[in-house]
């Protein structure tokens, strides 16, 4: 969850998820739409569906019990290399070399990486498992994400509360911020779509997307392709008397940018209805849209 979101946002959204399925047999119980609609607005929706795909191999192949090395942790759907060693080591007392991207800011300061990222992150690693105790790597490495979370910070380090201050070389070149060297920032592409509100009967029309790819599985408002250039009325969901918002909506993703015009129209009683689930325009909300449809959702409401 803290991936792409706010320790604050997090919190109470963390407390709610394992109160509602506080074991692995739980989660491995649930029903996927519901996991699912818990998690919109926390981003990276594929790790949602990892987490229920981890649930079901814990329970029918390990019995419950996670396994306790990295390797084995490793063999988990959603479990790489930094979550296998944060959990080897917090959870199970082993040592491992857990990087985040705390961890990686403090490691490439300490030492004077002088690398741009991505490319130093072996030599960054390679300094972070010098440093690393044999006895409570856990809590060594939750130290370090603490040092880089509340004094190592991205701006404006707060060197002279550092107890490692004396020990990092970024420090002593006087430029501590200049680490660790990060590529020149690429712009975003741009892509365009189109968001497609049906309304009928006090009800709008969503559909679930495809179960792989961007947003996979989560509940939303019908679109069209998103491309170079806007897709106008194509893949619209059914027939009717659409009308093209003169206002827009947009978001941004990881990768690129989308902008998204919006169409609205009323769907007849007597008209026959497209597949998916006409949900209460009132009670929106609950359906647990992902952030960029939320989004499109309260503009369009605001505009009708």
């Amino acid at each position: 969850m803290l991936q792409q979101t706010t320790v604050a946002t997090v919190t109470p959204r963390f407390e709610a998820f394992v109160s509602r399925w506080p074991d692995v047999y739980a989660l491995a119980a649930a029903d996927e739409a519901d996991v699912m609609a818990a998690w919109a607005g926390l981003g990276y929706y594929s790790r949602a569906r990892n987490l229920i795909a981890c649930a079901h191999r814990v329970v029918s192949e390990h019995g419950g019990r996670f396994p306790d090395t990295e390797d084995g942790l490793r063999t988990l759907p959603g479990i790489g290399d930094y979550t296998a060693a944060a959990i080897a080591a917090i959870a199970f007392g082993r040592r491992a070399v857990v990087i985040d991207g705390n961890v990686e800011r403090v490691v490439a300061r300490l030492f004077a990486i002088g690398m741009p990222l991505p490319a130093a992150r072996s030599a960054i690693r390679a300094a972070a498992d010098s440093i690393t105790p044999e006895r409570r790597a856990g809590d060594f490495a939750q130290a370090m994400m603490d040092l880089g979370s509340s004094l190592c910070v991205p701006r404006n380090p707060r060197c002279l509360l550092c107890p490692l201050s004396a020990h990092c070389l970024a420090n002593r070149s006087g430029r501590p911020d200049a680490f660790p060297v990060k590529p020149p920032r690429l712009a975003k592409p741009q892509r365009y779509g189109t968001v497609f509100w049906l309304e009928r009967q006090g009800a709008v029309l969503l559909v679930r997307r495809p179960p792989k790819g961007l947003l996979g599985g989560m509940r939303a408002l019908p679109t069209g392709p998103w491309a170079d250039v806007s897709p106008g009325l194509a893949d619209m969901p059914a027939a009717a008397n659409w009308r093209l918002l003169d206002t827009k909506a947009s978001h941004i993703f990881t990768h690129f940018r989308l902008e998204l015009a919006l169409a609205v129209a009323r769907l007849d009683d007597d008209v026959s209805a497209p597949e998916g689930e006409w949900w209460p325009t009132i009670d929106l909300e609950s359906a647990g849209l992902p952030t960029v449809f939320a989004k499109a959702a309260r503009t369009i409401g605001k505009a009708l």
